[in-house]
């Protein structure tokens, strides 16, 4: 590899080392200087745009967008009103999901990309297994809530298991790259879902490609939130449960050692008796039965249904499992704020009139700016096991 300069080597050095406390608080300043930064692009935007009744006058200019109101209407439309803080809590539950699908690989030095096409194939086993289950549970009520809920999860955690399997099996048996397969499988899922809701479970009664409706005892209900919120308590204490549940893995037990030795050190790992092929198995398909739960949701809280369109929440997990440091602890708040970014954006859409693209603008200049320290971070990291940074003094050779 050629020699680093000698700036980024201090630089990815000190960003390997951060503790913490020094991570939280470098998260907190990036994200300060984003929306410091994002204020000024609206306000350029502003003066660039045109409009019938500008909104902000500064030094006898006039701009069509007002910095402190895009704000103030994104923080409105993520937490102003209960509906409002549902959609950022049911976003940031799925995201924590799709997150762990990228975390828990991650720590086993692989790079699963494939979680999307996970949480699509989920979605579809889930809808069809309760469009099955359905008519078998006779009555619908309490009973058959207690049949069909765990049957949809269990069908999405498997069927999400068994697409992280297959990326797990041909990198551990060819040493195939996963970041490869997993990114092909991606773009196979979503083809294959397709054709089998076109062919064989379609609602005639919809234009597109749509489901039939899983049954209404499969759905999970809004419990402390208004009807229509999409999201269940039940599912927010489950989530934060199952996060707990991944940190004591990573940190407690056999497997999560291995997982993290095999990670940083592998040849040593291999050497003090890992089973890599084994760990790397189960690692990804640990990571696909995650993400599966999380398209099982998607389908049982949100659309009650498979349709197209699903949202691209597997390649925003991996952004929010980056921010996380991938520790599933830090997964919760990385979540809530991409959740919030996400709900936010669509309220300055909406009550603006702001332009899409100028929301998409900000949100991925949030994200820049508050990923790109934790992915110095990562490379400081990297390189630093493969002894390509020295302690202290040296560069990299």
């Amino acid at each position: 590899m050629s020699r680093l300069p000698a700036w980024l080597s201090r630089l990815l050095r000190r960003a390997a080392g951060l503790s913490g406390l020094e991570r939280a608080l470098v998260s907190v300043a990036a994200v300060v200087a984003a929306l410091v930064l994002g204020g000024f692009v609206v306000l350029g935007s502003g003066y660039i745009a045109s409009c019938r009744e500008p909104t902000l006058f500064l030094f006898g200019t006039s701009f069509c967008f007002d910095p402190v109101e895009v704000y103030a209407a994104m923080y409105q439309g993520a937490f102003g009103t209960q509906l409002n803080q549902a959609l950022t809590l049911q976003r940031m539950t799925l995201l924590v999901f799709t997150g762990l699908a990228f975390a828990i690989p991650y720590r086993a030095g692989l790079f699963n990309i494939g979680a999307q096409g996970q949480f699509v194939l989920a979605a579809l086993g889930t809808t069809v297994t309760l469009l099955w289950l359905g008519p078998l549970v006779s009555g619908g009520g309490l009973l058959a809530t207690a049949v069909l809920v765990p049957a949809g999860l269990v069908a999405g955690a498997l069927a999400g298991g068994l697409y992280g399997l297959l990326p797990g099996v041909l990198k551990a048996r060819y040493g195939t790259n996963e970041v490869i397969s997993t990114l092909l499988l991606n773009f196979i899922a979503t083809a294959v879902a397709i054709v089998l809701v076109k062919r064989f479970f379609n609602d005639p009664g919809i234009q597109g490609t749509v489901s039939r409706s899983i049954p209404e005892a499969a759905v999970l209900r809004p419990w402390l939130f208004p009807t229509g919120a999409r999201f269940s308590v039940a599912v927010l204490a489950a989530t934060l449960a199952l996060v707990v549940g991944f940190w004591w893995l990573l940190n407690r037990t056999t497997l999560g050692y291995d997982i993290r030795v095999l990670g940083r050190q592998r040849a040593a790992a291999v050497f003090g008796g890992v089973d890599a092929a084994r760990t790397t198995v189960l690692s990804m398909t640990i990571a696909g039965a995650v993400a599966g739960l999380g398209g099982a949701l998607y389908v049982m809280m949100v659309v009650g249904r498979w349709q197209t369109g699903i949202p691209a929440l597997g390649f925003d997990g991996i952004a929010v499992s980056v921010l996380a440091g991938n520790n599933p602890l830090a997964l919760v708040p990385s979540g809530v704020l991409f959740g919030a970014l996400q709900s936010g954006g669509l309220a300055i859409n909406f009550q603006l009139g702001i332009p899409r693209d100028l929301v998409e603008v900000l949100r991925g200049l949030v994200i820049l700016l508050v990923a790109t320290p934790e992915l110095f971070r990562i490379a400081g990291r990297y390189l630093r096991r493969r002894g390509r940074l020295r302690p202290a003094g040296g560069e990299a050779g």
